[in-house]
């Protein structure tokens, strides 16, 4: 449950806070949902204030606010779409030209490890720190939003005792840096981390702050309606005094649109750069710092469900991957009701030889730990697909607006599995700690939503 509080002085100031009632599962005590009902599951989501430059029209937002870069294919940001503590400026030119410019600090004194240098490092170079620029251009039935953003990582700011990046699969890494680090741990480094081109560790430590730059360019154009075409292009690099940690490519996406009485059809695709096959020269997927929006493309494979978190099962930001889909959205014959169709064929981009080289096999130093195609380590996706993988997704969504405030919707994935289980790929795979399976995974969920 959400709750939303508003304050508002005038319009040139107001104050909000952002309550939300966490995931509950039924019967499980942490979650508040045990017999007794007395989790502390409460928690601030968002909190910050709006105003405006006395005489100007410069608007200002500061506090834990939702963050996201722009795109008009996804609608969900593949860089960043998530809540931070950040400033938040904007200014509008004239209604075809504005400016919006942010600072956001999404992680800053964590490192307090006792046993580095006897203590006297806590809290030292352990921030992480986020600048960006974006550019809306509007004009009749053309959208356009060049954008640039910079990050500054402290050497220490996931740094533990016997390594510089914590185990994204740890729980002492959520209750330390949150949900949202596995994601960061994900997107922001190589598979495995700093490797040779065996697949061993290096082991080197990072001294120096890295840097991360992205740019891209999202367009909508709605000018030859009903025909609509979108298209987002990002890049994305980052760089560490240990070169091996280097990561650095794009994504690209294209969507089409034809509105209907009925529905809407569309086709849709998108190409994400891929790990060569040589671990020691870092990664060459564009890097990706938390993609928590919601995925248009798909509710079940992406991260795209709204409600319900059962989602992203095979990526969360499309790097390394690649896909074609067709659907037909806002399907209505019935007052109220209305359906999204799906399809979706999808593979990745990644070297094969990435899957064997990282693999613990037993002529590897680390082969008293498993790995898989889904372990989501260092560096992995759920589930990192190379260019012999493929998968195909069938999805339904449903909505019944029942009353004015009150929808019930209705969501089913299917999502047909092909991993190359050869010696060459995925065979040596013991995730379970013997010889892995490949099983399709299926979702159905229904959620019911009160909104006022």
């Amino acid at each position: 449950m959400r709750l939303q509080l508003d304050a508002v002085a005038s319009e040139a100031l107001s104050g909000t806070v952002f309550f939300e009632i966490g995931d509950q599962t039924w019967g499980k005590n942490k979650q508040g949902g045990a017999l007794g009902a007395d989790g502390q599951v409460v928690e601030v989501k968002n909190a910050y204030i709006d105003w405006m430059v006395p005489q100007t029209d410069l608007k200002v937002r500061m506090g834990i606010q939702g963050l996201a870069l722009p795109s008009f294919t996804t609608n969900a940001s593949s860089v960043l779409n998530d809540d931070v503590a950040a400033v938040v400026a904007s200014y509008q030119f004239n209604e075809n030209v504005g400016l919006s410019a942010f600072w956001a600090r999404p992680y800053n004194d964590n490192f307090s490890d006792k046993d580095y240098r006897n203590g006297t490092r806590n809290n030292y170079m352990d921030n992480v720190d986020l600048v960006a620029l974006l550019l809306p251009l509007t004009f009749d039935g053309v959208k356009v939003t060049p954008w640039a953003m910079y990050a500054g990582i402290g050497p220490n700011a996931f740094r533990t005792s016997d390594g510089n990046f914590a185990d994204p699969t740890s729980s002492t890494s959520s209750s330390t840096y949150g949900n949202a680090y596995r994601n960061l741990a994900s997107g922001m480094l190589p598979v495995g981390g700093a490797l040779h081109k065996d697949g061993t560790p290096d082991g080197k430590g990072l001294f120096e702050y890295g840097n991360a730059i992205w740019a891209g360019v999202t367009g909508d154009v709605t000018m030859f309606d009903p025909f609509r075409i979108a298209w987002d292009f990002n890049y994305g690099s980052v760089t560490y005094d240990d070169s091996r940690l280097n990561r650095a490519g794009w994504l690209a996406s294209l969507l089409f649109e034809y509105k209907l009485d009925w529905g809407v059809p569309g086709l849709y695709g998108w190409y994400g750069s891929g790990d060569d096959n040589n671990p020691a020269n870092g990664s060459e997927r564009m890097p990706t710092l938390h993609a928590n929006g919601n995925n248009e493309f798909s509710n079940f494979a992406l991260n795209g469900n709204p409600y319900i978190a059962r989602e992203a099962i095979l990526s969360d930001s499309m790097t390394g991957t690649w896909g074609i889909g067709v659907r037909v959205k806002d399907v209505s014959f019935v007052e109220n009701l209305k359906h999204t169709l799906r399809l979706n064929v999808m593979g990745g981009t990644n070297s094969t030889t990435m899957a064997k080289r990282y693999l613990r096999s037993s002529a590897s130093s680390r082969a008293d730990v498993y790995d898989g195609a889904n372990a989501y380590g260092v560096g992995m996706d759920p589930l990192y697909l190379t260019t012999n993988d493929t998968a195909m997704e069938v999805g339904l969504t449903n909505s019944y607006k029942m009353y004015e405030n009150f929808t019930v919707f209705l969501d089913a994935a299917y999502i047909a599995t092909w991993l190359d289980q050869s010696d060459s790929v995925w065979g040596d795979s013991k995730l379970n700690g013997k010889s892995d399976q490949v099983r399709d995974p299926w979702n159905v969920n229904l959620s019911f939503v009160y909104s006022f």
